[in-house]
């Protein structure tokens, strides 16, 4: 089944870290962006993550709807299904979850979880991400020992995030917070690490430098020896095999040389989303710029049902998304290292 199981998950963790390689994981929203995102992996021959954030679930519920959860559950079960299609191993994740929202959205969540279990199923998300950076350390992690608690139990991974990631993102917007809120501290990654490792596998969203949204390569300043030190402190004090699974989120507009940098500190996992949502719309818009008088009914006239049909620039749009993931699994040295065996 090429939804990845709990223990397959933790073998493409355990290989990228040791491959000194990362998966790109894309934050999809619709039947499209999930294809999209599977052909990519597919002809790259990479294993690769598929997430869904707070946004994208209500979207994908439908306007009437608008349930985070609901949709979430939708999306998820779709991959399930599509990802039997291809040859290399899926693992679903859920995106940022602040603490107001952990009740509403992703205790469901868990809920569905624990029901596909009890069916004989593998969980429904193999990991999911609090995003408890909005509180002081000792609050987020207070909740995030319980999560990880419950995540633990149905053999699910917990993401956390300390430190902030600056700019917006799915309406939640960080673009005020002073500079140094965008490093996480030493201090603080051996603190991360010491409350959640004696409970269960966790990936740690450490910060440094990251900025959601689109920026000019160059514009955004990282700094990836921030990873490497924080990584030095919990080894140094803990011995080798402490060695945490780093979380690259905001990456837009970096540098190719310090992407690279970061899988040598640690980094398995690299959130993308902001540059697929251009590489989908772009050719949507190209389509509709060079068709316009087919797409639209201009002067009375009938238009061009072929031309209109969402079909014939949906599947553009997920084209240009394949290509763009592919870029990345280049990018991220994940391409040709897929660990899926067909048994």
């Amino acid at each position: 089944m090429p939804v990845a199981t709990p223990q397959q998950y933790a073998e493409m963790i355990d290989a990228a870290q040791k491959g000194n390689y990362a998966y790109p994981a894309i934050n999809v929203t619709s039947l499209a962006t999930i294809n999209g995102a599977l052909k990519a992996f597919s002809e790259s021959g990479s294993d690769g993550i598929i997430q869904v954030s707070t946004g994208g679930g209500s979207f994908a519920s439908g306007l009437s709807v608008a349930d985070e959860a609901y949709g979430a559950i939708v999306l998820a079960e779709a991959v399930h299904l599509l990802a039997e299609k291809h040859d290399v191993l899926i693992a679903l994740h859920t995106d940022h979850c602040h603490p107001q929202k952990v009740d509403g959205f992703l205790r469901p969540l868990l809920d569905a979880s624990r029901k596909r279990i009890a069916e004989g199923k593998g969980p429904l998300f193999q990991s999911h991400m609090f995003d408890g950076s909005v509180i002081d350390l000792d609050a987020n992690m207070k909740i995030s020992a319980e999560l990880l608690k419950e995540c633990a139990e149905l053999g699910i991974i917990l993401e956390v995030e300390a430190g902030c990631v600056g700019g917006e993102e799915d309406g939640h917007d960080t673009s005020d917070l002073p500079a140094e809120k965008l490093y996480t501290t030493t201090e603080d990654m051996i603190q991360v690490y010491e409350t959640l490792q004696p409970i269960g596998r966790f990936m740690f969203a450490a910060t440094f430098g990251n900025v959601h949204g689109a920026y000019k390569p160059g514009s955004v300043k990282l700094k990836p020896t921030i990873l490497r030190d924080g990584q030095a402190a919990v080894t140094a004090k803990h011995g080798a095999a402490s060695q945490m699974d780093f979380v690259f989120h905001g990456g837009s507009g970096s540098e190719l040389s310090d992407i690279r940098e970061t899988l040598e500190y640690g980094v398995i996992k690299m959130n993308i989303d902001t540059d697929t949502q251009y590489a989908f719309t772009r050719p949507v818009v190209t389509h509709i710029c060079e068709n316009i008088e087919s797409v639209l009914k201009i002067d009375g006239e009938v238009g061009v049902k072929g031309k209109y049909d969402p079909r014939s620039y949906l599947k553009k749009g997920e084209q240009g998304l394949c290509e763009r993931m592919k870029e990345a699994c280049d990018d991220l040295q994940s391409t040709g290292k897929s660990i899926y065996k067909k048994g």
